[in-house]
């Protein structure tokens, strides 16, 4: 395979970091007998509509510091200290997660809690890859078979095992989770719902209800699992991490597939789904969705019978988290132009929901 060059790590302009109170940051965490280096101020990690990452140095060695986006947040959102709970020995049983170094609920730091983490070293992949790999459909295939090992490999983990036992609510889980995606859905669009958006809530709403299915076996979910959210090696290919843990719990396997696959764009999806723009899996050689799937059930022996009810819940989820970031939007919380066209984005992904809720697209 052609060597990748990337820099690595992938930070953003100094323009285009979103600053932090760096001086107050160095007091608080002096005081923990941490010290943190400032001069150069510390950068944004590129890419992600959410949660502010930044590359810092701390005891002269790199850490990563994780913190919510700046404004009011959705109720639930964002929580560090579930994530840094998960992060504290998950890499016990599974090493590609990083070990959790910090924790701080102390609003008056930042103005909203913060973790910090260990830094892994490895390059991202979001929209598109970069030359030579574009094009390939050999990295395509071998992209797309790790995401799916890497998924199976989480959920093989004994959350006993890693001080887990009790995280999450696993029984009434799939229930809890058509109530609260329904629930998020209205708040977001409070103000600004289109007619038609509003329509198809209520369409999507009523047919989560009608075909909901018992929950499956619990497991360790990641809940936001997605190929921006896996590191590799830029040389191999190989992944070194997995990052974004705060939405994590313990619930039916089947919902972190799905998931993952309302983010797995095909070349004659919908235009919603192309401006999505979160993995290049419309390029060569990635498996469909549905091989995807399949390949999953193989890896951890789940029945797929009922996973289009997996399907919709995902895509609505989907849809609602860009509901979610357009009204940041609407309410002047973020002044990036990116967020602008989210409401009209959201519109389409829950029509594309109901495509596969009739059965139109798996």
């Amino acid at each position: 395979m052609s060597t990748l060059h990337v820099e690595i790590p992938q930070l953003r302009p100094d323009a285009e970091t979103v600053p932090q109170d760096w001086v107050r940051l160095q007091g608080y965490l002096a005081g923990q007998g941490l010290q943190l280096s400032i001069e150069p101020k510390p950068r944004q990690f590129a890419g992600g509509f959410a949660n502010l990452n930044y590359r810092v140095i701390i005891d002269d060695g790199e850490a990563v510091l994780r913190r919510p986006p700046m404004g009011p947040l959705p109720p639930g959102a964002y929580d560090m200290g579930r994530e840094s709970k998960i992060l504290a020995r998950l890499h016990e049983q599974f090493p590609l997660a990083p070990r959790a170094l910090h924790l701080c609920l102390d609003e008056s730091v930042l103005g909203a809690p913060f973790q910090l983490t260990e830094y892994r070293r490895g390059v991202s992949f979001r929209d598109s890859l970069p030359p030579p790999l574009a094009g390939d459909a050999a990295v395509g295939a071998r992209l797309g078979n790790t995401l799916i090992e890497v998924l199976a490999q989480l959920h093989r983990v004994d959350p006993d095992a890693v001080g887990l036992g009790d995280l999450g609510k696993p029984q009434g889980f799939l229930a809890r989770a058509v109530e609260g995606w329904i629930k998020r859905a209205n708040l977001a669009v409070e103000g600004w719902a289109t007619p038609r958006t509003r329509a198809l809530i209520d369409e999507l709403s009523g047919w989560l209800r009608t075909h909901q299915v018992a929950d499956g076996p619990a497991v360790l979910l990641h809940n936001d699992f997605k190929l921006d959210n896996l590191l590799l090696d830029p040389q191999t290919l190989e992944p070194v991490g997995v990052l974004d843990w705060d939405q994590g719990t313990r619930g039916d396997g089947l919902f972190d597939l799905a998931t993952l696959l309302s983010y797995w764009t095909e070349a004659d999806d919908p235009e919603a789904m192309q401006r999505v723009q979160q993995m290049p899996t419309a390029q060569p050689g990635f498996p469909t969705r549905e091989q995807a799937a399949l390949a999953y059930a193989q890896a951890s022996g789940r029945d797929l019978s009922n996973f289009r009810f997996y399907r919709v819940l995902a895509q609505f989820k989907t849809a609602v988290i860009f509901q979610q970031l357009y009204a940041r939007w609407v309410s002047g919380a973020t002044q990036e132009a990116r967020y602008a066209t989210l409401g009209e984005l959201s519109e389409g992904l829950l029509e594309f929901a109901r495509e596969i809720a009739q059965g139109q697209r798996f």
